[in-house]
């Protein structure tokens, strides 16, 4: 078996796990990736080791005598691996930015990691916006956060890594007394002729202003145009009683005086929802992040998309990845 000069502990990982479940589809959920993903990083150590290393059929998949070979070899640098980390850096905080406080996904996500791993310091952070957040995973302020990631420039996506999370279905904040207030769902088509706040002007959150340009071009909504960020809760009450703007949001943002939350219907707008972080962190708090999202996206459904849901076509295929 000849050696190359450098493997990705990566491969190794996805090599072992194939091989102690012998069953791609579990292997792809014990590692929380997609299966598509896991068997080319198979096929790529394959390669770089000249070696077939899986007998794979229709019925049952085995190890060749070569994967046999591997395997203790592949646990020891794995397990010399994981002892590095923990010894050089792995105990520090893994900064997790939470977007805003009182949001839903993240914090669910955050607090079932913290129950996975207890012994791990899993500090949250709120930046408000992935793409300022994105930023700061690059230039190693921040490790971990959500939102749309086919949202952000080339760019910053070159350098980051994600996991699709959630679907999360988009609402208004509504002042109390608004005609759509009385409505229990606001139906997209009665927005024609208003204007929606949606971040625009605000540079932490570019990515959440297009997606509500997209979802509101042709339907006759405009965006709200760029206005002082109102920051604290009195600020944004002043600032709805003054512009009377409905303000486009998901349905988990949390209830705010003399306002209603009411969800957008017909069809039902989604914000795609991604755990993302730069590229080669190792980190058990990234570990126990990602198995959290996984279970808790099972549990809720929240990777399955409404028939009647919207998404535009380079968000969808980021989330099928």
């Amino acid at each position: 078996m000849p050696v190359p000069s450098h493997l990705d502990p990566r491969l190794l990982r996805a090599f072992v796990t194939v091989a102690e479940e012998l069953h791609f589809t579990r292997a792809a959920a014990r590692l929380y990736v997609a299966q598509q993903a896991l068997s080319r990083d198979v096929r790529r150590l394959e390669r770089e080791l000249g070696a077939e290393l899986f007998v794979r059929s229709t019925r049952q998949v085995t190890l060749t005598a070569d994967g046999e070979r591997l395997l203790p070899y592949a646990r020891r640098v794995l397990q010399a691996q994981d002892e590095l980390l923990a010894a050089f850096g792995q105990a520090r905080p893994l900064l997790v930015d939470l977007n805003s406080p009182g949001l839903g996904t993240g914090r669910r996500v955050l607090h079932r990691a913290r129950g996975l791993a207890p012994e791990l310091e899993l500090m949250a952070r709120y930046e408000s916006g992935l793409t300022w957040a994105a930023a700061e995973i690059l230039a190693g302020r921040l490790d971990v956060s959500f939102g749309r990631y086919a949202g952000l420039a080339p760019a910053l996506r070159a350098g980051l890594e994600q996991q699709p999370v959630r679907y999360e279905p988009m609402a208004l904040v509504l002042p109390e007394d608004h005609p759509l207030a009385p409505l229990p769902e606001v139906p997209l088509d009665a927005l024609a002729g208003e204007t929606v706040y949606a971040g625009a002007g605000n540079p932490r959150t570019p990515e959440w202003t297009d997606l509500a340009r997209r979802l509101f071009a042709g339907r006759g909504i405009e965006v709200a145009p760029p206005a002082p960020l109102a920051v604290g809760e009195e600020e944004f009450e002043r600032l709805m009683a003054k512009t009377r703007n409905p303000v486009l949001v998901v349905v988990g943002f949390p209830a705010m005086p003399a306002t209603v939350v009411r969800p957008l219907v017909d069809p039902v707008p989604l914000s795609p929802v991604s755990l993302v972080w730069r590229k080669g962190l190792v980190h058990p708090g990234l570990r126990a992040l990602r198995r959290a999202a996984g279970l808790v996206a099972a549990e809720e459904g929240w990777l399955r998309r409404p028939v009647r849901g919207w998404i535009p076509d380079s968000d969808a295929e980021v989330m099928a990845s």
